[in-house]
């Protein structure tokens, strides 16, 4: 498997599995570091009604029955190809949530992958890019989206991000 996650950024790990944004969009990771300062994994069973990986692991679920999208981004510069699949995923979130399922968006901390798509889908919803970055710091961490890259797709908006990492492939 290739490395997805970026490690140079000396952030603590998150003291929750998972936490709400807003009413029924909750973002979190596939680990979190419990009281005692121990990495411990999270599993998901069947607490969401939709499941959005951006890092997945064997064993930390959802369990089969709970709908799952998988698309395994880098915490780093993305592809045109992998800013369409953040899209398609932050369009799926956003539905999901103005239909009322509970959603579940993740990737191995909770800070920077599933932040760009809980953001987008926030955006989706109405949010300014700026406020829904301050949202998720607000809710999940203050080192939640702390991928200055990624906080640039969102302020330019990722349909232009797209069209600019386009043109240099």
């Amino acid at each position: 498997m290739k490395k997805t996650r970026q490690r140079d950024r000396d952030a603590p790990g998150p003291q929750t599995p998972w936490d709400e944004i807003v009413p029924g969009l909750w973002m979190g990771g596939h680990y979190w570091t419990d009281p005692a300062g121990e990495l411990q994994p999270v599993v998901v069973s069947s607490e969401f009604d939709l499941v959005v990986s951006l890092f997945t692991r064997s064993g930390h679920g959802p369990q089969p029955g709970v709908e799952h999208l998988v698309a395994e981004i880098p915490d780093g510069p993305l592809t045109a190809q992998q800013i369409d699949a953040v899209q398609q995923l932050a369009h799926a979130t956003a539905h999901a949530v103005a239909a009322g399922r509970t959603t579940l968006v993740r990737c191995h901390c909770g800070y920077n992958r599933s932040g760009l798509v809980v953001a987008q889908a926030l955006v989706h919803l109405g949010h300014e890019a700026t406020a829904a970055i301050r949202l998720i710091q607000h809710k999940r961490s203050p080192w939640a989206l702390n991928n200055q890259t990624f906080q640039d797709y969102l302020t330019t908006g990722l349909d232009v991000a797209y069209l600019l990492t386009g043109l240099q492939g």
